[in-house]
């Protein structure tokens, strides 16, 4: 699907918006409470939109994903040990979304984005201070679950999941807050991947506000990785606590 009709405030506020969320996402989650209400702004349906912000949210993660990599914060095993739940997970979340009635996606979206936000705010837990052993997500038919359903979350709408990947990492599988963000972006590439080709398949994707998104997202990835690998767990925390309260507060406005 293409969209020619932008206007040049459109493009730059989906560029603006872009770097917000690169930065959000990366360092926590709730990014795309910005840029889906951004992309309906800009007049593509519920369907379209949630479709269109895979594009954005695809390349900052793989832009995450390179510079947690650089700088030694993924590890191979980890990355293969969670690779199959994300991908079936995604695979499951995006057909849902994808066949989903119109008239339904949008309230159900932005339902999500505000419990989810809320959620967090109340219930999740992302104090871990020291690097312990992460334990494989086959360990228990809890944890496995747990990162399925999260990338069916995020195969099916995306805003907020990565909060819910943060609280799966760290509570479930004993990651500390860094190295949950890391693996965080390398899962949401992973899901995010085969979502964006069925949303292709399905023609609900619009292009240019998608790649106008995606260049704001990678410079504020690229921002956010060079933070978070140079502050204290404490202040980080602390950042993730700011960027749930922004997302929060994005997605009861929109």
């Amino acid at each position: 699907m293409m969209l020619n009709t932008l206007d040049i405030m459109q493009a730059v506020l989906l560029i603006a918006i872009g770097l917000i969320a690169g930065v959000i996402n990366t360092l926590a989650g709730g990014g795309s409470n910005l840029s889906l209400p951004a992309l309906m702004m800009c007049g593509l349906p519920a369907d379209v939109a949630n479709a269109t912000n895979r594009v954005g949210v695809l390349l900052q993660s793989i832009t995450a994903t390179k510079g947690f990599y650089h700088h030694k914060k993924l590890e191979v095993n980890s990355i293969k040990n969670t690779f199959w739940p994300l991908l079936f997970g995604g695979l499951c979340g995006a057909l849902t979304a994808s066949y989903l009635e119109v008239t339904l996606l949008k309230p159900l979206l932005l339902g999500t984005m505000i419990a989810v936000s809320l959620w967090v705010v109340l219930k999740s837990d992302t104090d871990a201070e020291q690097k312990r052993e992460p334990k494989s997500c086959y360990a228990s038919i809890g944890s496995l679950l747990a990162i399925f359903g999260a990338g069916f979350y995020g195969g099916f709408v995306q805003a907020g999941v990565g909060f819910v990947l943060i609280a799966a990492f760290v509570g479930m599988l004993d990651y500390d807050l860094l190295r949950a963000n890391a693996m965080k972006v390398v899962a949401t590439v992973i899901f995010t991947s085969i979502a964006l080709l069925i949303f292709v398949f399905r023609d609900q994707v619009a292009w240019l506000p998608g790649l106008l998104l995606g260049v704001g997202s990678i410079v504020g990835a690229k921002v956010a990785v060079q933070f978070a690998v140079n502050v204290k767990a404490s202040t980080l925390k602390i950042m993730v606590l700011i960027m749930t309260i922004i997302a929060s507060v994005a997605a009861l406005l929109t």
